[in-house]
């Protein structure tokens, strides 16, 4: 097997391209855990749709009738405004406040456990909800959804036109959690792992490489591109560690010593913490 490259002396830490490296679906908590929340199914949301097709339908009603019973009827322009603002209250103003006060949910959301989120996985904001629900003025209302069907059953994550346009995305957050299983440390690895000096590593090329390790990275199956794989994360790997793995070292193993070794460290140094703290508190 290709051996992993070699350290050169120890020189200042660079920031390795690790943005590069995640995924789109990756949600970040505040654990640095990588929560593979996956994209709502196409039926889940076409169902979704249709009862926020329905609330709007039935609040647009009422609310056509409040607006025209008060414009007086022989101001014919003022009886249009008040179509108009009808309109723009019930499709664009409700959907847009709505999604924006409860964080990326509409009515059928709710119901069915979705959530809107950015690309990035964060919460939507006003912006994001305002663009969605000015695109869907158009896909939904006015093609009856089909533009919105299309585009979300042809999209590998069910995004409609408004969800591009936003950079957003609908997931289930309705879904059990599995805590990633840890890392082992290679056997071989461990005498050098514990004299290496690894630094910090960039959250974006931990949870790269954990999911690599994992067999998250559905895509690259295939003994020759896996092994590719492995040597390039090994490389963005070399600027925080030192020295390098001994000669012949699978880039696998050298991939997961690295990130045993970081988890160990970080462990005994919160025990250590913690254990501090619990002394100066004591009465």
């Amino acid at each position: 097997m290709t051996s992993a490259p070699q350290m050169p002396e120890r020189r200042p830490l660079e920031r390795a391209p690790e943005r590069a490296l995640l995924t789109d679906d990756d949600l970040v908590t505040g654990d640095a855990v990588a929560l593979d929340l996956p994209a709502a199914g196409l039926g889940m949301r076409l169902l979704s749709g249709l009862i926020d097709m329905i609330v709007v339908t039935a609040l647009l009603i009422v609310t056509l009738f409040v607006f025209l019973t008060a414009a007086p009827a022989t101001d014919e322009a003022l009886a249009w405004a008040a179509y108009i603002a009808a309109i723009a209250s019930v499709m664009l103003v409700f959907p847009t406040l709505l999604e924006t006060l409860t964080r990326g949910r509409s009515l059928g959301k709710l119901a069915l456990g979705l959530r809107t989120v950015r690309d990035d996985g964060g919460a939507i904001s006003f912006h994001h909800a305002f663009v969605r629900a000015l695109v869907g003025v158009i896909e939904i209302y006015g093609t009856s959804g089909a533009a919105a069907f299309l585009t979300a059953m042809i999209h590998p994550r069910g995004k409609r036109l408004g969800d591009i346009a936003a950079g957003t995305y609908v997931i289930r957050v309705r879904v059990p959690l599995r805590p990633p299983a840890p890392i082992l440390m290679p056997p071989g690895l461990a005498a050098w792992a514990s004299r290496a000096d690894v630094a910090t590593i960039p959250v974006g090329l931990s949870l790269a490489v954990r999911r690599f390790l994992s067999g998250e990275v559905g895509t690259y199956t295939d003994p020759v591109r896996r092994h590719a794989l492995a040597e390039r994360l090994a490389t963005h790997m070399q600027a925080y560690v030192a020295p390098g793995p001994p000669p012949g070292t699978p880039p696998e193993a050298y991939l997961a010593a690295v990130l045993a070794t970081r988890r160990d460290r970080d462990a005994a140094r919160l025990a250590r913490d913690s254990e501090l703290r619990a002394r100066l508190t004591a009465r």
